[in-house]
């Protein structure tokens, strides 16, 4: 079973250190975006990287389309990594929707990490005025399905566009576009569906496990107004705004995703909030 699991989520172990790190990538993506910043905690830790059922080099036989509708899915494919590498108290670093995968990780299996560090992370993206603003309307995210259906490499373009907004980035938007045109468009769009439409925010107040909230400039997936309401409604949260524009400052700004991951960690350590 163990060997199944690190076969279907592709699953690699890297570095010389004893406690874990465990880096997740967001939708769309796959564990390769992950590549500058993961290399950097080789040294002091076990650096845990994976990619999702139906992304990067999983076991695409293994995709079900029930199993993957909704958030579930994705985070008892995590919950089965962390199982079969027998993980305890591991640092796990979450890209976009991976934060709240990881959150939802959490609640089931605390024992499994001892910190969540989030990157451009938002429990809702629809609107739901007057208390929350998520940053699109529902218009908007079903005119995002009806182009990834109709129009797959120009939703894929256009998407690189907005998750970077930085047009001094072409080389990274190039390497998103080509994630997202690996991806076969039909898991694409489920998972968009199942990212898009999700509402996590009801489950941020039962959070334990401490957390980092690292809150992108000119971010339009997750806007600077969600990074507060999550900083709010999260116990035991720490808010980071950084000066990275756009959603993606693993790819786009990997030194200052370095520097502020272990900044947090080295505070976290130092004051015992870092368990195990």
């Amino acid at each position: 079973m163990t060997q199944d699991i690190v076969s279907r989520n592709a699953v690699q172990v890297k570095g010389s250190g004893t406690r874990a790190i465990i880096f997740a990538p967001g939708f769309g993506c796959d564990q390769t975006v992950w590549n500058t910043v993961a290399k950097a905690f080789e040294k002091d830790y076990k650096v845990v990287l994976f990619d999702y059922v139906g992304s990067g080099q999983s076991d695409l036989n293994s995709y079900d389309i029930q199993r993957y509708s909704s958030l579930d899915g994705y985070t008892q494919d995590l919950l089965d990594v962390c199982s079969a590498l027998n993980l305890k108290n591991a640092v796990f670093v979450g890209h976009s929707v991976s934060s709240m995968i990881g959150m939802l990780a959490s609640l089931r299996s605390p024992e499994y990490f001892s910190n969540l560090i989030m990157v451009g992370p938002s429990p809702c993206y629809l609107n739901d005025p007057p208390e929350y603003f998520g940053g699109f309307e529902k218009e908007d995210l079903i005119g995002l399905l009806e182009m990834m259906d109709k129009n797959y490499i120009g939703w894929a373009t256009m998407f690189a566009s907005t998750l970077l907004n930085d047009a001094n980035r072409p080389e990274i938007k190039s390497e998103l576009e080509d994630r997202f045109c690996s991806t076969d468009p039909i898991i694409a769009r489920q998972f968009a569906e199942a990212t898009f439409f999700s509402d996590n925010r009801k489950d941020l107040s039962k959070v334990s496990v401490p957390s980092l909230i690292l809150q992108c400039s000119q971010d339009v997936i997750a806007p600077e107004s969600v990074g507060q309401f999550l900083y709010q409604q999260l116990p035991n949260s720490t808010y980071k705004k950084m000066e990275a524009i756009g959603h993606c400052p693993h790819m786009s700004h990997p030194e200052e995703t370095i520097a502020s991951i272990l900044h947090y960690l080295n505070k976290a350590s130092v004051s015992g909030a870092l368990n195990g």
